[in-house]
C-alpha cells in the first residue's frame, strides 16, 4: 500500500502551505500571521516515541526539561530504559505511569524500519498496540518522524483551540469534529497541523507542541 507523499524539505511544506492558502481563506490568513512554517522533521525510532510519551499531558516546557534530563542521563535507548531502576527514571522526572509506558515501549521491539513502508492507518494500529501509545502519539510520530503529509492529530488540544479561534467556532471542536474539518485539508493535513500550531503560538503566545 502506498504511504503517500512524504515531507522531506522546507519546499515540501511550502508546497502544502500554498495549496492550503489557495483552498481556504482562513488558512491563508493564519499564514499571514505566522510567517514561514517549520519543517519539524525528526528521526524515526525508539527515542522519538519515548519523547512523545514524555510529552503526554504536560506543558511543552516541562516535557523539554524532562527530556533533557533523560538525554543527560543517557536514558533514551531501549536497553538503557530496561536496565534503569524505577528510582533512576523517577529522578529524571518520569511519573510512575510513564515509567511503565517507557518499559512497555522498550519491550515491544517495534520494527521501526518496517513502519516506513506501511499505510498511515497501519502505523497507528501497530503503535497503539503498545501500552502508553495512544492515537495522538502515533499520529504525531507519523507526521514528524515518518514525514507523512496527510496526517493530523485531532486529539491535540492546541490544534483544537487554534481551530476554534481561526474558524471563529463557538466551542473548541472535539477530536471527531476536527477530524471531519481536516478532510478539507487533504492531501496536506500535516501542513495544516503545522499552520494551526504556528497560529496557536501567535494567538495564545505560547507553544502548543514540542
Amino acid at each position: 500500500m502506498s504511504v503517500g507523499r512524504i515531507i522531506e524539505t522546507p519546499d515540501c511544506v511550502e508546497e502544502g502551505a500554498t495549496w492550503l492558502a489557495e483552498s481556504c481563506p482562513r488558512m491563508a490568513y493564519a499564514m499571514e500571521q505566522t510567517g514561514p512554517l517549520p519543517l519539524r522533521r525528526r528521526p524515526d525510532g525508539f527515542a522519538q516515541l519515548l519523547s512523545a510519551i514524555v510529552s503526554q499531558q504536560v506543558s511543552v516546557a516541562s516535557a523539554n526539561a524532562i527530556w533533557n534530563r533523560l538525554k543527560d542521563a543517557k536514558l533514551t535507548g531501549p536497553r538503557k530504559i530496561m536496565s534503569a531502576t524505577d528510582d533512576d527514571l523517577r529522578a529524571v522526572g518520569l511519573s510512575r505511569q510513564k515509567i511503565r509506558y517507557a518499559r512497555a515501549l522498550a519491550e515491544a521491539r517495534i520494527d521501526y524500519k518496517a513502519l516506513r513502508d506501511v499505510s498511515n492507518d497501519d502505523v497507528v494500529a501497530i503503535l497503539t498496540e503498545v501500552s502508553g501509545i495512544g492515537i495522538w502519539t502515533a499520529e504525531i510520530y507519523a507526521m514528524f518522524s515518518l514525514g507523512r503529509a496527510d496526517v493530523i492529530a485531532p486529539g491535540d488540544l492546541a490544534l483544537q483551540e487554534a481551530a476554534r479561534i481561526l474558524y471563529d467556532l463557538p466551542d473548541r471542536p472535539t477530536d471527531k469534529q476536527l477530524r471531519q474539518m481536516a478532510e478539507a485539508w487533504s492531501p496536506w493535513r500535516s501542513v495544516a497541523a503545522r499552520v494551526l500550531w504556528a497560529y496557536y503560538r501567535v494567538a495564545k503566545e505560547r507553544e502548543g507542541i514540542r
